[in-house]
């Protein structure tokens, strides 16, 4: 796939790699596909995937469930609203502000303006370990929409089978012990978020304030991406330029988060990317997107891995439960980030 930056014309490249390999190919196909995600990771931290097992039905009952909830009165959709710590249930539009997460005050005084259901996995689904609700709430289903839930939970399981294979990958691309990720990601804080930024008349004035969602790293170990092929997705390059990304159909777009750019040491990227309006004859297109966050244990403390220390490591250690909290402050309670200075500093320098 091929991007084109707005602002200069560049060619931009995010890699398409068939990971099937990696459920029955041989160990010299596994080592290629390693290889492959570690150039990726290094070059641009995202990439899309083939073979990833989800079938095209599940992906299309999951946008069917979207479309279902979506499509309810702005009144219904905010009954299923949750307080800003708790990252489960609706987000309305204009509520939250993904720049902030990482400490960077918006370009512009206005929030995002798409609107966003979370679910994630609860506490009681780690029976025998001690786990705060806080982290691990329960999900809130919207009774509005009866045929949203099995859908939804159904992509969530098959979204977390991809990711499993994936850490698997990420341990033979590090040249870490086969395994290595499971102690960090047994009781993992996996949460999915599903956007939509076609909203009703009137809900957004169409204005240059107007931001899809802000310029922001994701939090975790690696997000699993399915989204329309509708411009909107922006990726920001080494050179701090801005290059449009869509989805190819029979690929899921995979970026990593901060904290496996903490572990390597940004050996691996973790990438600015935004969403601009996607504006087609003065009217927002439909663009939905559907994000799986697998941001480990909240008890695992990240730090920089053996394989990937160098001449020093660029962050201390942190565990994933303060790591994602002080993001979720930002985003959610609009409270800057004070200990996000290297990314912020990425997105100061695109803007300029």
């Amino acid at each position: 796939m091929q991007a084109i930056g707005r602002d200069v014309a560049v060619e931009f490249r995010v890699p398409f790699i068939d990971i099937s390999a990696y459920r029955g190919g041989t160990a010299d196909e596994r080592a290629d596909v390693a290889r492959q995600v570690d150039e990726a990771a290094r070059a641009v931290g995202f990439m899309q995937i083939r073979g990833h097992g989800i079938e095209q039905r599940v992906l299309d009952d999951l946008a069917a469930a979207l479309d279902g909830f979506f499509g309810l009165d702005l009144e219904v959709k905010g009954q299923y609203r949750t307080s800003p710590e708790v990252n489960r249930g609706y987000s309305p539009p204009k509520s939250e502000n993904l720049s902030l997460s990482l400490g960077a005050q918006a370009a512009t005084r206005m929030n995002d303006y798409f609107e966003a259901f979370n679910i994630g996995m609860p506490a009681s689904s780690y029976p025998g370990v001690q786990l705060l609700t806080e982290d691990y709430p329960e999900n809130v289903w919207p009774t509005a929409a009866p045929e949203f839930r099995d859908p939804v939970w159904t992509y969530f399981t098959e979204a977390a089978k991809v990711v499993r294979v994936l850490t698997t990958i990420f341990a033979d691309a590090l040249g870490l012990p086969v395994g290595f990720f499971d102690r960090f990601t047994d009781h993992s804080l996996d949460v999915l978020r599903m956007n939509n930024y076609a909203l009703p008349p009137g809900t957004v004035d169409l204005d240059g304030e107007l931001r899809g969602m802000g310029e922001h790293t994701d939090f975790g170990i690696v997000t699993v991406l399915w989204a329309d092929q509708v411009p909107g997705l922006q990726v920001l390059d080494k050179q701090g330029r801005w290059h449009d990304v869509q989805p190819a159909d029979d690929a899921l777009l995979i970026n990593f988060g901060d904290l496996m750019a903490r572990w390597t040491n940004e050996r691996w990227l973790s990438t600015l990317h935004r969403v601009v309006p996607p504006i087609v004859d003065g009217t927002i297109e439909r663009r939905r997107s559907a994000a799986f966050f697998h941001d480990g244990n909240t008890d695992a403390v990240i730090e920089t891995l053996p394989t990937c220390v160098g001449e020093g490591s660029k962050y201390p250690p942190i565990t994933v439960a303060e790591h994602v909290r002080t993001k979720l402050a930002g985003s959610r309670a609009l409270q800057p980030n004070a200990h996000a200075t290297r990314e912020a500093a990425r997105a100061y320098s695109a803007r300029q």
